[in-house]
């Protein structure tokens, strides 16, 4: 049992790099064919470089790997230590060396500037979904969303916009107010794909059920759907009368499924029904 746990470690392991590889790869690709061709400047560290590279020629990608080394040391302090650094380190230099790498092949793939400020967010929000869902960052305002989403519970697409915002208002005399707004179609688009990414898989639905009749529901959420149900003892608020609330979580797929159960053995069941952003447990997400 130890051996088989230390070889489901090792390949969850090469599954997270082969996401932050993936990742590093896709936001460098965005950077360099659709945002920094035509002058739209992206957030963060990133936007930062392409400012510098505007006016003093710099590298963008050598850039966003030397400003990053102060906030690594951050990361590695509050985020997680060694596996956190690590895979951080591994994604800025994978993504560094793939932006200035590009150069001699990039060439501006759209002209159109609502096509190249979606696609460019769209790739680039992509790449640091993957990034983040293997518990990794591409550096610079990853970290700091990383950090407000430990303490906060803010999600990381909007704590980026926020700090996008200001690496826009800085550009704004650099390439003027069109190009601005563009960069913020890109910094939306990139923050939806982000927590596209990072939510995908992991939603289910819950279900309260409160009805006079629940062993039959029980038993078919238990044997025929294979999922947990705890039944609570509720009380009317106008009635006193004593009701069981069956409280279970299903996949999405399984919904309907639980809805057919409940109005076959109870129509006079009172169901209620939400989204469930995210279950770790048996039958669901497993913790990492």
């Amino acid at each position: 049992m130890q051996t088989q746990s230390r070889w489901q470690r090792f390949a969850r392991t090469i599954y997270d790099y082969v996401l932050l590889t993936v990742g590093a790869l896709l936001s460098a690709t965005a950077v360099r064919f659709f945002l920094v061709p035509n002058q739209v400047v992206t957030g963060g560290i990133t936007g930062i470089a392409q400012l510098l590279n505007t006016f003093l020629g710099t590298p963008v990608g050598a850039v966003v790997l030397l400003l990053n080394v102060p906030l690594l040391i951050a990361g590695w302090r509050y985020l997680g230590g060694a596996v956190f650094g690590i895979r951080t380190l591994y994604t800025v230099v994978v993504m560094s060396l793939a932006i200035d790498g590009l150069v001699p092949f990039a060439r501006p793939i759209t002209n159109d500037p609502l096509l190249y400020s979606l696609y460019g967010g769209l790739i680039d929000g992509l790449g640091i979904g993957l990034v983040l869902r293997a518990r990794g960052t591409t550096g610079g305002s990853d970290i700091l969303a990383r950090l407000i989403e430990r303490r906060f519970g803010i999600q990381p697409g909007r704590s980026l916009l926020s700090f996008d915002a200001l690496v826009f208002t800085a550009a704004l005399f650099s390439y003027g107010p069109e190009k601005i707004l563009y960069a913020l179609l890109v910094a939306f688009t990139a923050s939806r794909a982000i927590d596209t990414v990072l939510a995908a898989g992991k939603g289910a639905r819950q279900a309260l059920i409160i009805t006079a009749n629940p062993d039959p529901i029980r038993q078919a959420v238990l044997h025929r759907l294979g999922r947990g149900i705890t039944e609570l003892e509720g009380i009317g608020g106008y009635s006193g009368a004593k009701r069981a609330v069956l409280l279970c979580v299903v996949a999405r797929t399984e919904i309907g499924f639980l809805k057919n159960v409940v109005t076959t053995v109870d129509p006079a069941a009172f169901v209620i029904i939400g989204d469930v952003d995210e279950v770790i447990g048996e039958g669901f997400q497993r913790p990492t």
